[in-house]
């Protein structure tokens, strides 16, 4: 199997694609839930909230973190995360545009 070219896609579908894979595991979406009803949370806390290790709970906040979807904030010893709004609000509008388009197909025959 090839290697798939990014360059051969628009920019619009790398970008849904990135941000489409950063959504791709359900501890990730956990994390934004939590997230995006707190003002800010240590990210030692979310181990608490989820099921996950400290480990990997960094390794899922280290990939929204590349996504541009969180912020970190480095407090001491520990680091606050929060929602990226300026991001959250790219995403919104760049999924909301892909799926409100009207589909011209009705029905596969």
């Amino acid at each position: 199997m090839g290697v798939t070219k990014t360059e051969n896609y628009t920019a619009r579908q790398n970008a849904l694609a990135a941000v489409a894979k950063a959504l791709s595991h359900p501890a990730r979406v956990a994390i934004l839930d939590h997230l995006s009803q707190v003002d800010a949370c240590i990210g030692g806390e979310l181990v608490h909230e989820l099921p996950l290790a400290q480990p990997t709970v960094s390794r899922h906040l280290q990939e929204l973190r590349a996504a541009g979807l969180i912020k970190g904030r480095i407090r001491g010893t520990s680091v606050n995360y929060c929602i990226n709004p300026a991001r959250w609000a790219e995403v919104q509008e760049l999924f909301s545009g892909f799926f409100n388009r009207k589909i011209s197909a009705q029905d596969c025959r």
